[in-house]
């Protein structure tokens, strides 16, 4: 089994391979990437020295809009199932750099798509997000639900959507659309809530910003229950061409509760400086995850208790050399 991994520098896309490799040996794993620089290149350089690790695991340098690298790869390897999480994070950052999105997750989500319907892949997975839902106040939000993104990065998940509904049709390809629900744990993003204010704990110069005076409230999930599924995803059967599905805990958790729990495991408590809501910024999250349940058969999550206290222990064995 041939699998492709874009984005194997980032966040999930790392923390996936990585599980992929070690869990079965017999999938060579392809894995491709850009270091873009909206977060720290070296971080990302980390994350691929420990990939490269793993035998059945070959990356290359390769943006998902340079699409005559992708066709040689594509033509290459001939993949059985591809896994998209490459594109541009952060909801804030929307508001800076819109082009950012519009280039790589429009133009360069087409690229990914396109060649896998091309090159006859068997099942194309792609990073969609809760954003998409906006600001709906109808819990837990359900996959079938209106879509009304707030703000640009939400509006190019949503595009991801309806652009594979458009070019899907007759091909033999089949989509799945991965509503992630923020996603946490070891190896996270250093621009997301937990990874900054780990970085505040223990930085005595860094101020920790708290948003909304940390009345959000987020379906925090954990990274090692979203690579459990992943795999788990591979392998069902699938009556449909394309396939949303809510990556989640269903459990929503308020950010001061989260600040407490950290500040229960670490004995420290950072500068905070807290202000209003920012813009772009989603109040609540909470996804109704019983579709994925059932697909997958996984009925339990990781408690938060037990995901903060692995990424604590982490970060504090990884401080000093991750250099955000």
């Amino acid at each position: 089994m041939k699998i492709l991994i874009t984005g194997c520098c980032g966040f999930i896309g790392f923390n996936f391979a990585n599980f992929l490799t070690k869990t079965n040996k017999k999938i060579r794993v392809v894995g491709i990437d850009n270091f873009s620089d909206y977060y720290s290149v070296n971080y990302k350089k980390k994350r691929l020295k420990e990939l490269i690790q793993n035998r059945n695991f070959v990356f290359y340098s390769v943006d998902i809009n340079q699409n005559k690298k992708l066709i040689r790869l594509y033509k290459k390897y001939h993949f059985n199932y591809v896994f998209h999480f490459a594109a541009q994070a952060g909801v804030r950052y929307s508001l800076i750099n819109p082009r950012s999105y519009i280039e790589n997750n429009i133009s360069g989500f087409f690229n990914v798509l396109n060649l896998s319907i091309k090159f006859k892949v068997k099942r194309l997975f792609y990073a969609s997000s809760s954003s998409v839902y906006g600001e709906l106040n109808k819990f837990p939000l359900k996959e079938n639900y209106e879509l009304r993104p707030k703000n640009i990065y939400g509006l190019s998940k949503k595009m991801n959507e309806e652009m594979v509904n458009v070019l899907l049709q007759k091909n033999k390809t089949q989509c799945i659309g991965l509503r992630f629900f923020t996603v946490y744990g070891e190896w996270g993003r250093p621009d997301m809530f937990m990874m900054k204010y780990l970085n505040a704990t223990y930085n005595k110069s860094k101020v920790f910003y708290l948003n909304n005076y940390g009345n959000h409230f987020r379906d925090f999930t954990y990274i090692k229950d979203v690579c459990k599924i992943l795999k788990r995803l591979i392998y069902i059967k699938l009556k449909y061409k394309h396939l949303i599905v809510n990556i989640c805990s269903n459990k929503p958790i308020k950010l001061t509760s989260i600040i407490k729990k950290i500040d229960d495991l670490t004995l420290i408590k950072p500068k905070i400086k807290k202000r209003s809501l920012q813009k772009a910024d989603i109040l609540k999250t909470h996804g109704d995850n019983s579709l994925v349940k059932k697909l997958t058969g996984i009925k339990k999550f990781t408690d938060t208790s037990v995901g903060l206290k692995n990424t604590v222990e982490w970060f504090k064995k990884n401080k000093n050399t991750i250099n955000f």
